[in-house]
């Protein structure tokens, strides 16, 4: 049984790796081109807009179009049943404007082509790292869309999986090395008590020579 001071240091050990449990699967490329779910939404497929379906059809162009300029929007892939909450955010830190508004017209795009509206979305599903491209009709508030994996952001999540791995494994070794370190001490005083025990069961010199007279 592991001491309490044992328990606590193991427990620390789970509650940082529960913290900063990985994002992501070890081999994302392999999982996105080999699971069903991925094949199917890698495919060019019917989405629709999902949000507010109970206001009337004009509210809800309005309140898509809105929704689009906010950063964010519910679609869904008709043919699976799969719904996503799709974010538009650049989290760009250039200065410069006009690079900044380039890179947002790359996620929602009102200007590609009359009356649709082009997205880009990029987030982890299932523990793979894809980006979400699509057109909506402004008027229908249907199109088209797929997912693809995404290489760059990809690269960033797998960085930041090994360094999660490593800093656990860091913290089971010095957990490993204090519990091996409290075992050998144990045996140290287990090994004094005995000789102490065994010191004090031995006769005295004196009541060996009484017992000879």
């Amino acid at each position: 049984m592991l001491p309490d001071a044992a328990h606590v240091v193991h427990g620390k050990v789970l509650r940082v790796f529960a913290r900063n449990m990985p994002r992501v699967v070890p081999d994302q490329r392999l999982k996105f081109e080999n699971d069903e779910l991925f094949r199917k939404l890698s495919r060019e497929s019917e989405i629709k807009y999902t949000g507010f379906r109970d206001r009337p059809h004009e509210e809800r162009q309005l309140r898509f179009q809105t929704d689009c300029r906010e950063g964010h929007a519910d679609v869904a892939f008709t043919c699976v049943g799969a719904n996503l909450q799709l974010t538009f955010a650049s989290n760009s830190t250039w200065n410069d404007s006009s690079q900044t508004s380039s890179r947002d017209r790359d996620l929602v795009d009102f200007d590609r082509e009359p009356g649709k509206v082009h997205l880009k979305s990029r987030f982890i599903m299932n523990g793979v790292c894809v980006a979400w491209r699509g057109w909506i009709d402004l008027q229908r508030l249907d199109g088209t869309g797929c997912l693809e994996y995404d290489e760059e952001r990809a690269q960033v999540e797998d960085a930041l999986l090994r360094e999660q791995i490593e800093q656990y494994n860091r913290r089971l070794r010095e957990f490993e090395e204090r519990q091996r370190q409290y075992r050998e001490e144990q045996e140290r005083q287990a090994e004094a008590e005995a000789e102490i025990r065994r010191k004090l069961a031995e006769p005295s010199p004196s009541c060996t020579s009484g017992s000879s007279d």
